[in-house]
């Protein structure tokens, strides 16, 4: 009896340390995962090393192991419908030119899931989601989840931004993705918060202030919008200091949108990373929830 009573002691509590076992919570599907916004800034991220690739390592390492990944990156635009790469493997794509051989050359191996694709085409109610198997993984996703995630462990599946819509209609999808969420989906918004690539500053090393005024004014006036949660001043972006060389055009700005809908109601971001690439892009990095 007295063995007996120590076996189950035993079982009992081995239960007990797996169940608490970071390892364990951190695959469970249902764990709930935050909503996330990264400015991505230049492609030559992925194989540098500075204090903002630094940083996406670190926080990869920070967050809980997802049951896959959403991205909305800048460099998807569609029209009439929002599309979600339902690949079983979906290709790494090099949608730039110019840049070094090896980066031409990496890939991020990430596999799909054509099942999960039809679900959040299905949870798209502001207008026609259409799993399609036309895109891939661009460098809005692959370039910082090769930090954030090294070794491409989760499936990664992308979504597209109807480029004819207004800052209302990206938000109120983002809303539609939150309940992703609730089943170990993170949510991830890559663009840049100020993105001009006619009024970058090349050569500027990586730095906390701006190299002309206007970014730093955009930048701080999202800042404290966030800071308060004020939604409304965030869609009106176009009335923010700045904003007219800032958002020259939106589409580096939508994903921020997605990922703010994505969020919990009310409650501000944490920043995980703020600072300048190239003079004037903002590297803004945020983590809701």
């Amino acid at each position: 009896m007295q063995s007996r009573r120590a076996a189950l002691a035993n079982l009992s509590a081995l239960v007990a340390s797996l169940t608490a076992s970071p390892l364990l919570q951190a695959a469970g599907a249902s764990a709930r995962m935050p909503s996330i916004f990264i400015g991505h800034g230049s492609p030559m991220n992925a194989i540098s090393r500075n204090s903002f690739t630094d940083t996406l390592a670190a926080w990869g390492k920070r967050l809980p192991r997802p049951r896959a990944i959403v991205v909305v990156s800048a460099h998807w635009l569609s029209r009439g419908a929002t599309g979600v790469t339902s690949n079983p493997a979906p290709p790494t794509i090099h949608d730039f030119s110019g840049f070094p051989r090896e980066l031409q050359e990496m890939t991020y191996p990430a596999k799909g899931d054509p099942r999960l694709a039809r679900e959040i085409a299905s949870l798209i109610r502001s207008q026609r989601g259409v799993p399609t198997t036309e895109w891939g993984l661009d460098h809005g996703t692959w370039t910082v989840l090769h930090h954030l995630f090294p070794g491409a462990p989760v499936p990664v599946l992308q979504v597209s931004i109807d480029y004819d819509q207004g800052a209302a209609f990206h938000l109120a999808i983002g809303r539609e993705l939150a309940a992703l969420r609730e089943k170990g989906v993170l949510v991830v918004g890559s663009g840049n918060i100020v993105h001009n690539l006619r009024a970058t500053d090349r050569g500027t090393p990586e730095g906390q202030i701006a190299s002309r005024p206007w970014a730093a004014a955009f930048d701080e006036a999202v800042k404290a919008a966030l800071s308060q949660r004020d939604d409304k001043a965030l869609l009106a972006y176009e009335n923010l200091d700045g904003a007219a060389m800032a958002v020259a055009t939106p589409d580096h700005y939508w994903p921020f949108l997605y990922a703010l809908g994505a969020a919990d109601a009310g409650t501000p971001p944490a920043t995980v990373f703020e600072g300048f690439h190239s003079g004037t892009l903002s590297m803004r990095c945020l983590q809701f929830g």
